[in-house]
């Protein structure tokens, strides 16, 4: 058998987001039963088909880094992060619907993943309203807009989140996928979700053929 393709994919976002239930659920097809909190970073494995059904389809492996923390961590942790961030072929960003900080800090987990800066300073403030979209407008690395809890809005404000992630989705250039880890379903085969993460995960691999 030939060997597979592999590319790594980052898993970022605030501690608490969700990011290790759902890694777990695009990995095994399972509900993560036990989620802790991930020191370092924590590394599984997706087998993915590229172009499935198509003469072009091939099977690779996608890496999935969940790395751990904070973004307002000491300079010296995010230093230490900084080694998680070379080779990397696209970008998850994960955040908590029921948590608007959570979707703020995304701006400063990306700049830091993509710039490997520890402390960028002076591109963006803390809600983003200094955020530049321009510099991914280009951007080579392929981005996905996560949110989670999406079980937990409350109707009344099911509205309001969900015209927030829109405009988090067009700042980042980026699809995005509102979510229940614990809730295998979101991830159907042929729903809207599955067919945006299939998409995503094409462009990680091929993201010339996308442009």
């Amino acid at each position: 058998m030939a060997s597979l393709d592999r590319v790594k994919v980052l898993v970022l976002g605030d501690s608490g987001v969700g990011k290790s239930s759902l890694v777990h659920l695009l990995c095994q097809n399972q509900v993560l039963g036990n989620p802790s909190w991930t020191v370092g970073c924590s590394v599984d494995v997706r087998v993915q088909d590229y172009k499935e059904g198509t003469p072009d389809e091939k099977t690779f492996y996608i890496e999935l880094w969940d790395v751990g923390g904070s973004v307002g961590s000491a300079s010296s942790v995010k230093s230490t992060r900084a080694v998680f961030y070379n080779s990397v072929n696209g970008i998850i960003l994960v955040h908590d619907l029921t948590n608007k900080k959570s979707s703020q800090n995304l701006y400063r987990w990306s700049l830091e993943a993509l710039n490997r800066d520890s402390s960028p300073t002076g591109v963006i403030v803390s809600n983003g309203s200094d955020y530049d979209r321009e510099q991914f407008a280009e951007n080579p690395v392929p981005l996905l807009l996560i949110g989670t809890k999406f079980d937990q809005i409350p109707e009344s404000k099911r509205s309001e989140v969900l015209t927030r992630t829109a405009f988090l989705s067009e700042d980042f250039n980026a699809e995005e996928i509102n979510l229940d880890c614990t809730n295998p379903r979101y991830l159907a085969a042929g729903t809207s979700n599955a067919v945006k993460l299939s998409k995503f995960f094409n462009k990680v691999r091929n993201p010339k053929s996308f442009y």
